[in-house]
């Protein structure tokens, strides 16, 4: 148990008479302890450190000189030593401290600048168990929790990035640091030692193959966010773990919470999408849930046409603008994420487009230019790192109303089109149907469940997320893919707009058109758009043109659990039919896809995603 609480000090500015550095990164070393030397500051060191102050000719004195006790045990034994602590932990005016420090020839320290032994880089880096343990500091936080207990005398210092504010305030108060300096940097210090204990923690029960009796997580604040899902929705931050960094780059612009749940969903898409298939990927993402995704396939005739194509794509370039055609109308304000460098024809593309922001593992100077210039400068551009390997493992945590959820990851776990199993009476599952299961496999992976999703041509073109029911997903999915294909018939191709039409507003315009289902105050805005206003569709061009449409393939996160989920997409042209399997219902649902001659693959993984 503590003592009863002595009286702490509660003076302002303290001066820095003493202090002990001994530190392991010695960036910027020479440069704090100059400026040291310069207010007469006393300076005690340790080994390396020691050296480097002396090595550059500046005044110090060894902890062993001055505790009378030498390095010992390998260095494990260099300050853990009641005069060191004694130094430390003093409080100053209190008379029996006083005393002590009297008696037993211990000095006051009033600045202590120690950063830890690299255990967390060490364990990165492949060391082996011994070498490990070495790099688990025991002097370094005895030192940094003693000094930042006594922070109302004692200025801890725990990280180089803290010199400059330090030497700063010592260079305007006299050789003083303030209060409110000294409370800061002993929270920080705090947080340092919890976060590194952490650790240690965490990889000694690893070794052991357990989970940790107490799981406990460390995280560094990476920025602010101007607010969460909602302006109410404050603090909002964003925050990497301890030691580690984040998997992207803020190149331009501000990203707000939405934002980065998109890219990291979106970017998670594309990687998986480019290592599966071997094609530039792109997807259209709004609200954690693709609008749209696609690899670079070449366009047709009708479809550049439909699409407003420019003539000249490059693979990125024509994999997005597949992707933001999926369905035009949910993108608007999308999310871009690309699996290529980013060049100047997928900029110059993106340019025309009304979005949010855009990741990506690249960017070509020509690119950044025309990006960073969109949206009169904060257009969001983020570069992810491809090689990004979280410290925190594979697991996943998240905190939802007092409860912590973990489970591993999946991002490693790819749909390829080695593991489509064929279990329907037809057999021919094309190369290009092949293509198409996986892309809308793992699509339908990044989208939030129930979800289904169709595709053809290398692109999604109707994703159905979220819904209860499964048949339901298939339903909306339907309606999308109607729209997609409606879009290319001949009389949605030949509307004659007015000049001066903006893009997105033809987009629109088509969508409507084809749904048909406007208010007689919709119709009359709805017809000033045209210079010949068009005839509506008839239920016979629906019904000729959807006949047209053969080949798409559907993809589910989860089993069909009835025969009505194959029944409704027979109605979209669907051919190919993939999904995990593990209903009670699984032969029925493939004795229906028998009856349409579909061919059924499973793919053996379950893909929710919540």
């Amino acid at each position: 148990m503590p003592h009863a609480p002595p009286a702490l000090a509660t003076t302002d500015l303290v001066p820095v008479k003493k202090a002990l550095i001994s530190v392991s990164d010695k960036t910027d070393l020479l440069v704090l302890a100059a400026a040291l030397k310069d207010i007469g500051v006393e300076v005690l060191s340790t080994g390396g450190t020691a050296k480097a102050l002396k090595d550059a000719g500046l005044p110090v004195t060894d902890v062993s000189d001055y505790t009378g006790f030498p390095e010992m045990m390998d260095g494990r034994v260099k300050t853990l030593h009641p005069k060191v602590h004694g130094g430390l932990l003093a409080i100053r005016g209190n008379a029996e401290h006083e005393k002590a420090c009297v008696d037993h020839s211990i000095d006051k320290i009033d600045m202590l600048v120690v950063n830890l032994y690299p255990f967390q880089e060490t364990v990165a880096k492949g060391g082996d168990f011994a070498n490990c343990i070495e790099n688990v500091d025991i002097g370094g936080p005895a030192m940094i929790r003693a000094a930042s207990k006594n922070h109302p005398s004692v200025t801890v210092i725990t990280d180089c990035k803290q010199y400059p504010k330090v030497i700063e305030e010592l260079k305007s108060n006299a050789g003083a640091t303030t209060m409110k300096t000294r409370r800061s940097l002993a929270a920080a210090a705090f947080a340092l030692t919890a976060a590194y204990d952490s650790a240690v923690a965490n990889w000694f029960a690893a070794q052991n193959e357990e989970e940790p009796v107490i799981t406990t997580r460390a995280y560094q604040t990476a920025f602010p966010l101007k607010y969460g899902c909602n302006p109410h929705q404050l603090p909002a931050n964003i925050f990497s773990m301890h030691g580690g960094t984040l998997p992207f780059k803020v190149l331009n612009g501000k990203p707000g919470y939405i934002n980065l749940l998109d890219a990291l969903n979106s970017w998670a898409l594309v990687r998986e999408t480019r290592e599966a298939l071997g094609l530039a990927a792109a997807a259209s993402f709004k609200h954690v849930s693709p609008a749209g995704a696609a690899v670079a396939v070449p366009l047709s005739d009708v479809e550049k046409k439909a699409y407003e194509a420019p003539d000249d794509l490059s693979p990125s370039a024509l994999a997005y603008l597949r992707a933001r055609n999926a369905d035009p109308m949910c993108s608007f304000g999308d999310w871009a994420a690309l699996s290529d460098v980013v060049d100047e024809q997928t900029a110059m593309y993106l340019k025309t487009e009304v979005a949010d922001g855009i990741i990506a593992p690249g960017f070509t100077p020509e690119a950044m230019a025309i990006l960073t210039a969109k949206k009169s400068g904060n257009f969001i551009v983020l570069e992810a790192d491809p090689k990004y390997v979280s410290p925190a493992g594979m697991v996943d945590y998240r905190e939802i109303g007092g409860c912590v959820f973990a489970q591993r990851g999946h991002g490693d776990k790819i749909i390829t089109p080695d593991m489509l199993e064929v279990k329907t009476q037809n057999k021919e599952l094309t190369a290009a149907a092949k293509q198409d299961l996986v892309l809308a496999s793992i699509a339908v992976k990044y989208t939030q469940s129930n979800s289904v999703g169709y595709a053809i041509n290398g692109m999604m073109v109707g994703v159905g997320a979220g819904q209860q029911s499964r048949v339901d997903c298939v339903k909306l999915a339907g309606r999308k893919v109607t729209t997609w294909w409606m879009r290319q018939h001949p009389k949605v191709l030949g509307l004659q707009f007015k000049e001066g039409v903006k893009r997105q507003a033809r987009v629109n315009a088509r969508v409507r058109y084809i749904e048909g289902d406007m208010t007689d105050f919709e119709r009359a805005e709805w017809e000033q758009q045209f210079s010949t206003v068009p005839e509506p569709l008839a239920p016979e061009d629906y019904k000729e043109h959807m006949a047209k449409l053969s080949g798409v393939s559907l993809s589910s996160d989860a089993f069909f659990p009835f025969r009505d989920g194959i029944d409704t997409a027979a109605r979209y042209g669907v051919t190919y039919v993939a999904q995990p399997k593990g209903s009670v219902q699984d032969e029925a649902v493939t004795s229906a896809c028998d009856q349409y001659k579909m061919v059924q693959v499973h793919h053996n993984m379950r893909l929710f995603h919540h």
